[in-house]
């Protein structure tokens, strides 16, 4: 049974709980907030030591990528005209200095050479029997000279004997006098020759025919031919690769004036000692770049290998100053462009190094050494 004598406990139903306590916000550790601190006054210290180190070391480095490897390079001819008659290389063939790349007909150059030889020995015949003559001539005056010392005499002894026309006659006088003016005549004539003759022997009768202007020139024409003959056969100037071999074939008739600027008659050679790295730097660049820094090279037909290499040299002027047709900037008109200069940089060679070719792309960085110092700014 139920206990009635307790009363039921009353129950407000609009009554709210009662809202939690807030909660309190967990101190924040002193070390942690220190850490922070410290972060942000390294990374602000970071920041300023990176952007004076930028600033010590500005201008230092200059880098470019319009750079390519050059080579020695030249379409090898002859002065030489004639057909081809054998050619020796093939195309990518290696060939060291003196060796034969093609040959012209010698026929005709060696028949040039034979006559150029035989000019000369009738020189050296011509001028002996010159030398000869000359001695002949000193004779024949010799001769006459006396004849007309005998036809003076005569004539002497008849100017005396005139007088007395019992004595001589007047033709025989005559006779005698007519005598001695033709001799004296004879005796000139015979001079006159003589110091002709003299003078084309240079005025010395007992000179070296060696060193006569006739035996001179024909000594040249026989040195001529002996190098137009040698010429017939082309040899590498120097050691590299030969290239362009197809252009020059057995039967082309070479014309020496316009074989090197045809290509035809002609064989490319590729030095392989003789090779750099040109790098087209700004001008904005130079202004601490000089010969003897060093570089750094990356081609990029080998992006994982690297050369090292010194500044050669530094052009006297821009690339457009030696463009066919140069930028003309005396108008109105035109827009300020930095120019190129050109820098030669001589690259050191290791015998494991990747073979470099000529018009290879590359990626030079050169230290110039240059750093800026405290008072600049002080």
């Amino acid at each position: 049974m139920l206990d009635r004598t307790k009363e039921p406990s009353t129950v407000n139903a609009d009554a709210k709980p009662a809202p939690p306590a807030a909660a309190k916000p967990a101190p924040v550790p002193k070390r942690r907030s220190r850490l922070r601190a410290s972060l942000m006054l390294g990374g602000i210290a970071v920041v300023a030591i990176g952007a004076f180190y930028v600033w010590l070391t500005g201008g230092r480095y200059v880098s470019t990528d319009d750079a390519y490897v050059r080579a020695g390079k030249l379409m090898v001819s002859t002065d030489v005209s004639g057909i081809v008659s054998d050619v020796d290389v093939k195309e990518g063939q290696q060939v060291a200095a003196g060796d034969v790349l093609f040959r012209v007909d010698p026929r005709q150059y060696e028949i040039a050479l034979r006559n150029a030889q035989a000019n000369l020995d009738q020189t050296r015949l011509t001028l002996e029997s010159m030398k000869v003559d000359y001695q002949r001539m000193a004779s024949d005056i010799a001769a006459a000279a006396a004849t007309v010392e005998n036809d003076q005499t005569t004539f002497d002894r008849y100017e005396v004997l005139v007088k007395d026309a019992a004595a001589l006659s007047r033709a025989t006088y005559d006779q005698a006098r007519f005598t001695l003016q033709t001799d004296k005549a004879k005796l000139d004539s015979i001079k006159q020759q003589a110091a002709v003759l003299l003078a084309k022997l240079g005025g010395d009768a007992d000179f070296a025919v060696e060193r006569h202007p006739l035996y001179l020139q024909a000594q040249a024409a026989l040195d001529e031919a002996k190098r137009q003959l040698d010429h017939a056969t082309v040899r590498a100037p120097f050691s590299g690769t030969v290239t362009e071999v197809d252009n020059l074939q057995p039967g082309l008739y070479l014309v020496a004036a316009t074989a090197a600027l045809t290509n035809q008659g002609a064989v490319g050679l590729i030095s392989n000692d003789d090779m750099w790295v040109e790098a087209n730097v700004k001008e904005t660049d130079l202004t601490y770049l000089k010969p003897g820094d060093t570089v750094d090279v990356t081609i990029d037909a080998y992006p994982d290998h690297r050369w090292t290499g010194t500044v050669g040299s530094i052009a006297p002027a821009s690339g457009a100053e030696f463009s066919v047709l140069p930028a003309q900037n005396a108008s109105g008109n035109w827009v300020k462009v930095v120019q190129r200069v050109p820098v030669r940089i001589q690259v050191n060679h290791q015998d494991n190094d990747p073979i470099l070719r000529a018009g290879m792309s590359a990626y030079v960085e050169i230290d110039t050494g240059h750093s800026r110092r405290l008072r600049d700014i002080l």
